[in-house]
């Protein structure tokens, strides 16, 4: 091999050193992430960086039926002439919510069940995505709390409630 091609097998070499000593290359630690399925849905919990600092907890319910829904987080407690069951998602442990409420990543429509005057917000039928700012204040465990409803248009599956989700934070 000639000087000038050592010398490029050289260079190469301490250029990939450089990037790996750099962190390029490097592998991502995942996100605390955990998953919980109950009565048609499957709840998966993330925390995330986010601005300032603070973090955001990341909630998807995914319906694991087609053509089935959940209720709005905005659904009073006793559902709408007793119909439905609200979405609800709460924090405990070494997170603290901070700021404003759960907010979903899709825009509620409403759904009038067949024979009834009444209205139902809900979300389309897919995953929807709630996030709650949050502020850890440990390193061990926080417990994510979730309650919920899938429907379809012609049945409702048993609702879920004060589901307790386990995400470690080491």
């Amino acid at each position: 091999m000639t000087t000038s091609r050592w010398r490029s097998v050289a260079l190469g070499s301490a250029a990939a050193a450089i990037l790996i000593l750099s962190g390029c290359g490097e592998k991502r630690v995942p996100e605390p992430t955990e998953h919980a399925t109950a009565n048609g849905v499957t709840v998966t919990v993330t925390l995330l960086p986010a601005a300032n600092g603070q973090r955001e907890l990341q909630a998807t319910f995914s319906p694991q039926q087609p053509g089935f829904h959940i209720y709005s987080i905005d659904l009073p407690s006793q559902g709408v002439d007793g119909l439905g069951i609200p979405t609800r998602l709460s924090v405990h442990g070494d997170l603290t919510p901070v700021g404003k409420p759960p907010s979903a990543n899709l825009v509620t429509q409403l759904l009038r069940p067949a024979g009834l005057q009444t209205e139902i917000p809900v979300y389309p039928d897919s995953p929807v995505t709630f996030t709650v700012p949050v502020r850890q204040t440990g390193s061990h465990q926080a417990d994510v709390v979730v309650s919920y409803g899938a429907c379809s248009k012609s049945r409702c599956l048993m609702p879920v409630t004060d589901e307790v989700i386990h995400l470690s934070l080491n």
